[in-house]
């Protein structure tokens, strides 16, 4: 019972950390695309997280190695037109 509890707990842990990651890929994308427009290009060259196939996992290390590669690209060009 408290193994099936503890899975139930980690995964809806899962579920929330992956939401959160989701939510902010989406805000730096908009950010982007509403205000860096000439950084769109550079979109289409970060690493794929959606799966090709259903029975792949997007993983956690996946999606906060991709959040990190748009926030730095977002900083980075920011800071060059400071």
């Amino acid at each position: 019972m408290k193994k099936s509890i503890d899975k139930q707990l980690k995964n809806k842990v899962h579920e929330d950390s992956e939401r959160d990651l989701n939510l902010k890929i989406m805000q730096v994308t908009t950010e982007i695309k509403d205000h860096y427009p000439e950084l769109i290009k550079f979109l289409e060259e970060m690493p794929v997280t959606i799966p090709a196939e259903k029975d792949v996992e997007i993983t956690l290390k996946s999606l906060r190695s991709y959040y990190d590669s748009l926030n730095s690209l977002l900083n980075d060009y920011i800071l060059e037109q400071a």
